[in-house]
């Protein structure tokens, strides 16, 4: 395989942050020093169209110390770290095929790059490989399996099982606890927050923070909103959710009253057209919209474009839009084109969390590798196994120990003879 990257001589400072990465990713190094003897992954190839950020570097390094081919294309056309992706094509022999800024066109050329070498297994970070592959089935040799990284990627597949359309089976590595827990909650939480005040300084102390979704994404972006002194609004379409917010203390409404009130909106639902035009026409002046969910269609930036006086970029990762009020015109900026603020306007999640996303990803691929035969073409949960030994692993790493069952009260908890 070749490469396409944006600059060769940004490596040096790429390896510094990859070697930076990779000291705070405890779980994938433990992992990596167990395979790099047994090779379980050897002669697979691996296309994985991911974030090309430091922590998938560590990932990307794991595959290949297990014998793996690995080649990457970027799952966002924002989130590519240039100088990580100049590092890993030429201090780590990893082709790597993104370039921060791609249009479209290149987006999906460097998808089909990495689809050219036939892989076994896919990493897919939003489905858009697999997507590639079963609009075209007959240009691609079918994978033996893959993972999905995020809730919008499994949407995606899932619909294509229900509909049986599904060609090789998937493991939603999206849905594993250790995932949720630390990725979506902890991660997203952090790095969202930390993208936005990157790219406006703001404080949030004081403001009305709108979060459109209460799962495991919006719970994290939430709870540090409030920390942070905003004031929080949740708006959802699911009662339980809903309700959960409502339980754990924050106001919840509808987008339609939430976007008069909001200083800062943010998505994290995974759907399209969350944030339209009659939201936007009703924001107050200077508020900040962005999305944290996966694709830019949460916002319906082609509505917003339809509505807007004139439009402007204020500075990187910010665009203003100028839109008709009742006291003239006003204001609102939408961070990162409407893509991921926290890869586009900052580093995307901390290595401590993306060490345990990682660690589902490689130890996923090595199950496929082992049970391919034997799984049908469907979305699989990940093992239970795997998860509970990713967690216990991280307990370990953090010098944590916990209790065991003894054998009675393993018994116990295995009969039904026993009461009060």
């Amino acid at each position: 395989m070749e490469y396409d990257i944006k600059d060769k001589s940004l490596k040096t400072k790429g390896k510094q942050r990859i070697e930076w990465a990779l000291q705070r990713m405890p779980v994938l190094a433990t992992i990596r020093e167990e395979v790099s003897t047994k090779k379980p992954l050897k002669n697979v190839r691996v296309a994985a169209c991911l974030h090309v950020t430091t922590e998938t570097a560590g990932l990307a390094i794991t595959l290949k110390a297990a014998g793996a081919a690995v080649g990457i294309c970027a799952s966002n056309p924002l989130s590519t770290q240039d100088d990580v992706a100049a590092s890993l094509t030429h201090d780590y022999d990893i082709p790597v095929f993104a370039i921060k800024g791609e249009d479209t066109k290149t987006y999906y050329k460097h998808i089909l790059a990495v689809l050219g070498n036939k892989p076994d297994i896919t990493l897919d970070d939003g489905a858009d490989l697999v997507a590639t592959i079963h609009k075209n089935p007959q240009q691609f040799t079918l994978p033996m399996g893959g993972t999905e990284e995020t809730t919008t990627g499994v949407i995606r597949l899932k619909s294509l099982q229900k509909e049986g359309r599904l060609m090789y089976p998937i493991i939603a590595v999206n849905d594993a606890f250790t995932k949720h827990l630390f990725d979506n909650r902890y991660g997203t939480g952090q790095s969202t927050i930390d993208g936005i005040i990157r790219a406006t300084n703001k404080l949030l102390a004081g403001s009305v923070c709108v979060v459109a979704g209460y799962g495991w994404c919006g719970k994290g972006v939430a709870m540090r909103a409030r920390g942070l002194g905003a004031n929080v609004i949740i708006c959802e379409i699911d009662p339980l959710k809903a309700l959960e917010a409502v339980m754990d203390g924050f106001r919840v409404m509808p987008m339609k009253d939430a976007a008069s009130v909001g200083d800062v909106f943010v998505t994290v639902t995974g759907d399209i057209h969350v944030i339209r035009p009659e939201h936007f026409s009703v924001m107050k002046e200077g508020a900040v919209v962005c999305n944290s969910g996966h694709f830019n269609v949460e916002l319906d930036l082609e509505g917003l474009e339809k509505i807007k006086e004139s439009r402007k970029e204020t500075k990187e990762g910010v665009t203003e839009y100028a839109l008709k009020s009742k006291k003239g015109l006003k204001k609102v900026y939408v961070l990162a084109e409407g893509r991921l603020v926290n890869l586009a306007c900052a580093e995307g999640h901390p290595a401590e969390v993306m060490d345990l996303s990682f660690a589902n990803q490689f130890l996923s691929c090595q199950y496929i590798k082992e049970h391919a035969a034997g799984m049908e073409n469907k979305v699989y949960k990940i093992p239970d196994e795997i998860d509970s030994n990713i967690a216990f692993l991280k307990l370990k790493t953090m010098g944590i120990k916990i209790d065991a069952l003894t054998a009675e009260q393993k018994k116990y908890l295995s009969s039904w003879q026993a009461g009060t």
